[in-house]
């Protein structure tokens, strides 16, 4: 049971009081810092664009094992739809609420109290710890933790296993891990026709009629077959917009808006070449800026997967289920440097709604899952 006064709860209390929307990290590394620093941690601020980044490693030796996160939220939302003010952590019958309980800062509260007892058990552990915490993921995340994984990657430094506190589970704590995450590539098409009077189509081009047969061939295409944790890479279309607003206009140029989400058997490359080559194919007079937002990435079935897996079973006899579902995640970025990583966190039913909360039941066994994951790979020789 998860009393009130918990290590675990008491920091993720703290830190939920920050108030550190998107990009502003409010003081929540300050306070992990803090902890960190008290157990031999070297900090590294790694800071850019206005966001705070910190890289904190204890020990140099291999395996190095890295927690990851991000202290940043995203809005609140209506503070009247709120039963108790976002920033003012409020238990409820037995629910933790507040903006950020469940993504991510009780998983950054857990990160640290398992960390705490883990070292206070094992001070002369093998291998390394360290945490890669970003104030910049829920926004562009283009100065977080692709900042910091640049500094690492340029003194070629690199992780062996990665754990990222995304909220993964979906009913009860650890019954699901994500192993991965499907690649997104977005695309914006503009295909060129000429404007004209819609009573002398002879003298205009339509781009819309034009662009129709090719639109029609791209959602009809299996890009592949996906693998035994990817399902097949899908294209779908967000957007289309031609024409000024008046109905005797043939519109002078048509723009799509259009997503792939793919699967580690398709490479960015190869999906934007067999798009030019079906628009190529019928003609069009077109221009596409391409926009590639996340790499995937997989994790087989290793060491990390079992010490993870392993550390759920013996902690709630829940067997988890490995997924890859779902949007991107600061994952896609660590894996350039990490050729282990895998996301677990509480239960995200509530993520980025109004009244965010997790059980506080749950929150003592995620922090010793993590423990529990640290013994699994980390292990002192002497003990």
């Amino acid at each position: 049971m998860t009393h009130i006064d918990s290590p675990t709860l008491a920091l993720a209390k703290q830190l939920i009081e920050r108030n550190s929307v998107t990009p502003d990290d409010a003081g929540c590394l300050d306070i992990i810092s803090a902890r960190l620093q008290k157990l031999g941690f070297e900090l590294e601020r790694i800071d850019a664009g206005g966001v705070a980044n910190l890289w904190a490693r204890r020990g140099d030796a291999s395996p190095l094992l890295c927690f990851a996160g991000h202290t940043d939220v995203v809005p609140p939302g209506p503070a009247e739809r709120w039963h108790s003010p976002p920033f003012v952590p409020s238990i409820r019958d037995g629910l933790l609420y507040g903006r950020g309980a469940a993504d991510m800062k009780t998983s950054l509260a857990a990160f640290v109290t398992a960390i705490e007892r883990f070292i206070e058990n094992h001070p002369d552990h093998t291998g390394s710890i360290a945490l890669l915490l970003t104030s910049d993921e829920e926004g562009v995340a283009t100065h977080g933790t692709v900042k910091v994984v640049e500094a690492l990657a340029a003194r070629d430094e690199r992780l062996d296993y990665c754990i990222v506190g995304e909220p993964t589970s979906v009913k009860h704590l650890g019954d699901m891990i994500k192993n991965g995450r499907r690649g997104s590539l977005s695309g914006t098409l503009t295909v060129r026709g000429q404007q004209g009077h819609v009573a002398y189509p002879h003298l205009a081009r339509n781009p819309i009629h034009e662009l129709a047969p090719a639109l029609a061939e791209l959602t009809t295409i299996r890009w592949d077959d996906g693998n035994e944790f990817f399902p097949p890479t899908t294209w779908q279309v967000s957007n289309i917009h031609a024409g000024t607003g008046a109905n005797n206009v043939i519109p002078g140029e048509c723009t799509v808006l259009f997503n792939f989400r793919f699967a580690s058997v398709s490479s960015a490359e190869s999906l934007k070449q067999r798009t030019h080559e079906v628009l190529d194919r019928h003609g069009l007079e077109y221009h596409i800026d391409w926009h590639l937002s996340g790499k995937p990435y997989l994790t087989g079935r290793g060491r990390l997967v079992e010490a993870v897996s392993g550390a759920i079973r013996d902690e709630t006899g829940i067997v988890t289920e490995l997924s890859t579902t779902g949007g991107t995640s600061d994952g896609r970025f660590i894996a350039d440097i990490c050729t282990e990583v895998v996301e677990f966190g509480p239960i995200n039913a509530t993520i980025h709604q109004v009244n965010e909360c997790v059980s506080v039941e749950a929150i003592e066994p995620l922090s010793r899952i993590y423990e529990r994951t640290l013994n699994a790979l980390l292990k002192n020789g002497n003990q």
